[in-house]
């Protein structure tokens, strides 16, 4: 795992099958200032980088420091993890493995 910033962001961006572009776009940015931020030749400031982790389902903690063990509830995180996991994965799932997923979602709705 990259230890800066624009290596953990180029990381998410990865896992989310995400392009710069769209992330910048999410983020009110040119994709030019996207690129410096994530070759390290720019910071962005407070804001963007808050926005860059709403739009990557993180957290700024985890943006600036690495730090997993951010402010965010243990189930908060976990569903961002498995949310990257699930967007990352999708093109490879089959129709079937995508409807088990769906039922499972559906099935804990019914038990309540």
């Amino acid at each position: 795992m990259e230890q800066n910033l624009g290596g953990r962001i180029a990381e998410l961006l990865n896992q989310l099958n995400m392009t710069q572009r769209e992330l910048a776009d999410k983020v009110h940015v040119t994709e030019v200032s996207m690129s410096r931020y994530i070759k390290g030749d720019r910071v962005p400031k407070g804001p963007t980088i808050a926005n860059i982790a709403t739009a990557l389902h993180t957290t700024t903690d985890y943006l600036l420091n690495g730090d997993d063990n951010s402010s965010t509830s243990d189930f908060e995180s976990e569903y961002y993890k498995i949310h990257r996991l699930i967007a990352r994965n999708a093109p490879q799932m089959s129709s079937k493995q995508r409807r088990e997923l769906i039922n499972a979602l559906l099935e804990s709705d019914d038990e309540e």
